[in-house]
């Protein structure tokens, strides 16, 4: 190992640094709100649902340069204080921040980890070792804890930084003049990103990386002096510290956040993501556990299709080859150790192990400009039931090993980045110049990416980037406030938009004025197309997905979207570049109300009128109608959250009333119901079990956690008489299906297909209260249909014929049955009034999915209400 090995610091001078911390002043405060992101109290980002954004950096004039790599004595070498540094400002940014009261409780310590308390104390007092750590807060957990992110590079005046930035600035925005900048060849400091512990059983990344800050903040050797003098090392310590204290996977909120990064429904993930967007990393590692031997991507097929995979292949390969040597140098063994040789994928395995989703940390990094990311797994298991049964010093003793083998993948990491730093922001600067200039992919092969051995036409993966996308504004769009909900998540994600001043034509199509454009001639085009493409069917490609397969916003999200494939005569579009979407909300001035029930947002809202006491009526499409009493309260929820509220003569039918939901549910699920404005009961078979009182609930909703069959006699005569006296269901997959065979509420016969089998399908709606104005598209995972649909029974929606599957991948089973040719045309969703009385909603598909498909939760939301009755 080049970079030094072995901590420099010793225990006793941590102590006396520890000791000389003056006393814990206010941290930088992170964002734990809906935007989630900064820990910088002077970022100005307008708050609500249709005008937050996490960046927006202005375009860099063309053309600059900048000074050379700073010098190590240029910065002070002592803790400033808590004050928060300011954009613009150099490094060291030093933070004291605020320790938390020691928690006994916390996982780490069994394992002879850092528990989460002693992070703080001990950031302050490497921020104290030298002038080359700086930390700031990046936000905060869903559990509120604080997010640590330290940078380590050599000092920089605030005129440096300000050269850097503008050096960063060019590469993105102006990548062609990039790429002849003598400056940025010279001078500038490549970004790296480590991230740990996102999952929270997985820890000991955390533990490496503070080893990794002391050696690099007092080591003298010239080659540390030349890693930081040409880059910054950012480190996000824990990802996770909700799950690292509580020993689970996911955070406080139930979500596994290396599943959520195109989704970014929670406060880690924006934080990731922002870090991602302001410091663009071109190589990022993400580590986690446990598999033996030691898994370093690059992966399998299907790689991802919006990808420059040459430029990311070629460097992904090369660092994991310097990895492997890192941790075969260690000298742990299967003999004497249990340590397996490390694997490499792409190297070593033909599938299974894909980079195709971006749902995960370092598939989302290279349409940030990453051209090597990796995931790194562990050897050694120390989570889960090994954490509850192997002896305390067997756990140490694998602690130890994997903490060990952390610290050599990031040594190698700085060390190939060091070694090829002219070659890897130059690839960062042609994947960005690709995109700007609507450049086709080169697919990988011997030819285009020499050195790597065993590329076949098994690993080709691209697409033909359409030339632009409209977002339509006025008739030609399903919901204005789920469009604007998208160009914010584009924003968010450093995608540019611009939005139409007047009128225009595209390919004989006119669009109104304040219609919005993404150019898919940029530097992000990848992202821009992960979010608004349909994707591909898969199916045929590969036997099996790591996960989830298909995830088109485009088609989920609500929102209409129209793919210009090419532009005849030029993209000639008058108008601006935006940093947020238009407000969208409005009230009619005269008249009784009529909201559409077809976006979270305005289930938001109707639910906010219901807990106001406001007498709401349900149309027969399956809309609110608003008494025109409630003008001044509907214009305080139409500008919070951008819903509109038309003038209507409609009486309704049905009154609407607030609905305690009794929720067995996953945590997805939970909290898009809490993002609709449901009281939300969590209830789950031991629940029931224990004693619960029904007089709370209004209706249940099952997906997963409650079995009929488990139930106590008297758990399950509370339940039968809440059924009796009028309480709905509402059941998806196959907990719900399995609750009402058990409990005998609708005549249907539920099929289940592929249980791997997932993505974004063609569905066909039958309106009503349940369908009414809902799209053409949703999400299954694990589908399932209805068949043998007794007297009463109506099939609010079915599967599409044809071409059913649009992007994911689902097969049929072995012997033939479960694919999608057995879906088509079936019923999806059914509804009904059970013998017991109860009003009964069936989904076959997964319309809540990790809080993620949200064009489509208006469906669960009006079965809610409808079968509160």
């Amino acid at each position: 190992m080049r970079i030094p090995g072995p901590a420099l610091i010793t225990a006793a001078a941590l102590a006396g640094a520890l000791l000389l911390a003056p006393p814990a002043a206010s941290a930088v405060p992170g964002d734990g709100g809906p935007a989630g992101a900064s820990g910088d109290p002077t970022d100005s980002r307008a708050q609500g649902p249709h005008h937050v954004r996490e960046s927006g950096r202005a375009s860099a004039p063309a053309g600059l340069r900048a000074a050379g790599p700073p010098s190590l004595a240029t910065a002070p070498s002592a803790l400033t204080g808590p004050a928060a540094p300011r954009p613009g400002t150099g490094y060291p940014r030093r933070t004291v921040l605020d320790a938390p009261p020691v928690n006994p409780a916390d996982k780490s310590v069994k394992l002879g980890l850092a528990p989460y308390h002693s992070l703080a104390p001990r950031l302050n007092a490497l921020q104290k070792l030298g002038d080359r750590v700086s930390v700031e807060v990046a936000g905060r957990s869903a559990g509120g804890h604080e997010l640590y992110l330290v940078t380590v590079t050599a000092p920089e005046s605030a005129g440096e930084a300000r050269a850097q930035e503008r050096m960063r600035e060019l590469i993105e925005n102006s990548p062609a003049k990039a790429a002849k900048d003598r400056g940025i060849k010279s001078s500038y400091k490549t970004p790296l990103f480590i991230n740990n512990n996102i999952h929270g059983n997985e820890w000991e990344g955390t533990d490496a990386a503070l080893e990794l800050i002391e050696e690099l903040a007092t080591a003298r050797d010239a080659r540390t002096r030349d890693l930081l003098a040409g880059n910054r090392i950012h480190i996000n310590v824990t990802a996770n510290p909700d799950g690292r204290i509580a020993g689970t996977r996911a955070n406080a909120a139930g979500f596994d956040l290396n599943r959520d990064m195109i989704t970014a429904s929670q406060p880690e993930t924006r934080a990731i993501r922002r870090i991602a967007v302001d410091k663009q990393p071109a190589v990022m590692l993400d580590l986690h556990g446990y598999v033996n031997g030691t898994l370093i991507e690059p992966t399998t097929p299907p790689h991802g299709e919006n990808y420059e995979y040459d430029l990311f292949l070629k460097n992904a390969y090369a660092n994991a080859l310097g990895m492997e040597k890192a941790v075969n140098d260690l000298g742990y063994t299967a003999a004497k150790d249990g340590v397996e040789p490390p694997v490499i994928p792409f190297r070593d395995q033909e599938e299974g192990w894909d980079d195709w989703p971006p749902v995960f940390t370092p598939q989302y990094m290279p349409f940030q400009g990453a051209v090597a990311s990796h995931t790194v797994e562990f050897p050694m298991t120390v989570n889960n039931r090994s954490y509850d049964t192997l002896p305390v010093e067997e756990l140490r003793r694998r602690s130890a090993i994997n903490t060990d083998i952390a610290g050599a993948v990031m040594r190698a990491t700085l060390n190939y980045t060091l070694d090829h730093r002219t070659s890897v922001i130059a690839d960062q600067i042609e994947t960005f110049r690709r995109g700007a200039a609507g450049e086709a992919q080169r697919p990988v092969s011997a030819e285009t990416v020499p050195g790597v051995p065993g590329i076949g036409p098994e690993d080709v993966y691209t697409t033909d980037f359409p030339r632009a996308f409209v977002i339509p504004a006025g008739s030609g769009q399903r919901s204005a406030t789920a469009a604007a909900r998208l160009v914010d998540h584009l924003t968010a994600n450093d995608v540019r938009v611009e939005r139409a001043s007047a009128a225009f034509r595209v390919n004989g199509r006119t669009y109104q004025a304040g219609s919005y454009v993404v150019d898919l001639h940029q530097p992000k085009r990848g992202i821009a197309n992960v979010i608004l493409g349909e994707g591909r069917d898969i199916s045929a490609d590969v036997s099996t997905m790591y996960d989830i397969s298909g995830w088109s916003l485009g088609l989920l999200w609500g929102a209409s979207v129209d793919t210009v494939r090419t532009a005849a005569g030029g993209l000639r579009v008058p108008g601006r570049p935006v940093v947020a979407a238009a407000p969208t909300g409005s009230v009619a001035g005269h008249g009784d109300l009529r909201l559409r029930l077809d976006d979270p947002e305005e289930l938001l809202a109707l639910n906010s009128l219901l807990a106001q006491g406001v007498k709401v009526r349900r149309a027969a499409d399956g809309s609110a109608i608003v008494p025109s009493s409630a003008r001044r309260l509907a214009a305080v929820l139409a500008e919070r959250h951008g819903v509109v509220f038309a003038a209507t003569k409609e009486r309704g039918t049905t009154a609407l009333r607030r609905t305690r939901v009794a929720a067995s549910v996953t945590a997805g699920e939970q909290a898009a119901l809490r993002e609709m404005g449901f009281e939300v009961l969590p209830v789950s078979t031991a629940v029931l079990n224990a004693g619960f009182d029904w007089s709370a609930a209004d209706v249940l909703y099952v997906s997963t956690g409650l079995t009929y069959g488990a139930l106590t006699p008297a758990a399950r005569t509370a339940l039968d008489g809440f059924l009796a006296g009028g309480g709905g269901v509402v059941g998806l997959g196959s907990g719900g299906t399995a609750l009402n065979a058990a409990a005998g509420l609708l005549p249907v016969t539920a099929v289940a297909g592929n249980g791997d089998a997932n993505g974004v399908v063609r569905v066909s709606n039958a309106g009503g209260p349940i369908t009414g104005g809902a799209p053409a598209h949703t999400f299954v995972y694990g589908p399932r249909w209805f068949t043998a649909l007794g007297a009463g029974v109506r099939a609010e929606q079915s599967y599409g014929t044809g071409k059913l599957l649009v992007s994911g991948h689902w097969r049929a089973e072995e012997d033939g049955s479960g694919g999608p040719a057995d879906a088509a045309g079936r019923a999806s969703v059914v509804s009904g009034d059970s013998a017991r009385g109860a009003r009964v909603v069936l989904f076959g598909t997964e319309p809540l999915f990790r809080d993620h498909p949200k064009g489509v939760f208006a469906q669960v939301g009006r079965a809610l209400l409808g079968a509160a009755g």
